[in-house]
């Protein structure tokens, strides 16, 4: 919800009117009492004074580019084919635009390496080496 259209509808209730039938409450409305209606002009007065909020423009601005994007059946393919042409994590993490971290992840959950030690979880596909003694 946007912060004007939470603003609006506070200042109507505050105003002892019903948001969303423009009615106005009976007396013996809880929003009628004195201590909701002081109630709620705090809330507007804080939310008046608070700055607005920064527009997210992702959790790391020097996070690879396609970092917490989901991944494609086509990345997938490719990933596995580059991998098993012998291909390293830092080269396909480089390729597909993402961390280490998340290429071992994904790998792991293809059932290519084992999980890396920090990746709670998630349980090695069958038959799966480790990383290392495979590259």
């Amino acid at each position: 919800m946007e912060k004007q259209a939470a603003v609006t509808i506070i200042q109507q209730l505050a105003n002892g009117i019903d948001p969303h039938t423009g009615e106005v409450f009976r007396a013996d409305s809880p929003y009628q009492h004195p201590d909701t209606v002081r109630a709620l002009f705090v809330a507007l007065r804080e939310l008046a004074t608070q700055p607005a909020p920064k527009p997210r423009t992702g959790a790391n601005e020097n996070a690879p580019q396609n970092a917490g994007k989901p991944w494609s059946g086509d990345e997938d393919q490719a990933l596995v084919s580059a991998f098993d042409a012998g291909k390293q994590i830092p080269e396909l993490a480089a390729q597909h635009q993402r961390s280490r971290f998340a290429i071992e992840a994904r790998l792991a959950k293809l059932g290519k390496i084992a999980p890396p030690a920090n990746m709670r979880g998630v349980k090695a596909a069958s038959g799966t080496a480790p990383y290392a003694a495979r590259h």
